[in-house]
C-alpha cells in the first residue's frame, strides 16, 4: 500500500482539526460575540437572506489564520519526523505551508456558503433541519461534506494531491466535521448539531 495518500490525509485531518478546535474556542469569547456580524450583511435574494445569521464574520477572522498556523507548525516538523510519517507531505517551506493552510481555511469557510444560500432559498431557517423529510438526509450529507470538499479542491489546485487522499479525507473528514458541529451545539454555539 502506498503510504503517501494516508500521510497527506492525516496531515489535513490533524491541521484542520486543530484549526476547528481553535475556532470553537474563539467563538466562546466576548470579542467573537462582538464581531458576530452576518457575512451577508442582512442582504436578501428573492426576499430571503443570502446566508442567514449563522455565517458570521468572526468565523472567517479565526479559522483561516488558525489553519495557517496549524499548517505552519506541522509543516515545520516535516524534516524532524520519520520518513514514513511525512512521505506524502509537500516539499514546502514554512511560509508556503502557512499560505497553503490559509487557503484551506478560507476554502473550508467559503465552501459552506453555497449550501447555506440554497437552504435559505428553500426556506430552511439557519441552524434548523429542513421541514421536508426527503431533504433532511440530503442536507445532512451536504452539511458534512461541503467544507471537506472545499478544502480538497483548493488543495488540489495548489499542490499535488493523491486520488486516494480524497478517499481517506472523505471517509474520515465528515465525521470530524460532525464532531465539531456536535461540540459547537453542546457549547450553545449552534442551534442543532448539523
Amino acid at each position: 500500500m502506498n503510504a503517501e495518500p494516508l500521510s497527506q490525509a492525516l496531515f489535513l485531518l490533524i491541521t484542520m482539526s486543530v484549526a476547528g478546535g481553535l475556532h470553537v474556542l474563539w467563538l466562546r469569547t466576548p470579542l467573537a460575540r462582538r464581531l458576530a456580524w452576518p457575512v451577508d450583511g442582512g442582504r436578501t435574494f428573492r426576499g430571503r437572506r443570502l446566508f442567514g445569521d449563522n455565517k458570521r464574520v468572526c468565523g472567517f477572522l479565526v479559522l483561516p489564520p488558525s489553519a495557517a498556523a496549524a499548517f505552519l507548525v506541522l509543516g515545520s516538523l516535516r524534516e524532524r519526523l520519520p520518513e514514513p510519517v511525512v512521505t506524502g507531505w509537500w516539499p514546502l517551506g514554512p511560509l508556503e505551508y502557512a499560505g497553503l493552510g490559509l487557503a484551506c481555511g478560507l476554502a473550508f469557510m467559503a465552501a459552506e456558503l453555497p449550501n447555506s444560500f440554497v437552504k435559505r432559498q428553500l426556506g430552511v431557517p439557519p441552524g434548523r433541519a429542513p421541514a421536508r423529510r426527503w431533504l433532511r438526509p440530503v442536507a445532512f450529507a451536504i452539511d458534512r461534506l461541503d467544507s471537506v470538499v472545499g478544502v480538497l479542491l483548493i488543495l488540489a489546485l495548489l499542490v499535488p494531491v493523491h486520488a486516494a487522499t480524497w478517499f481517506w479525507v472523505l471517509l474520515f473528514g465528515p465525521g470530524l466535521h460532525g464532531g465539531f458541529s456536535l461540540l459547537m451545539h453542546r457549547l450553545g454555539l449552534k442551534a442543532r448539531a448539523a
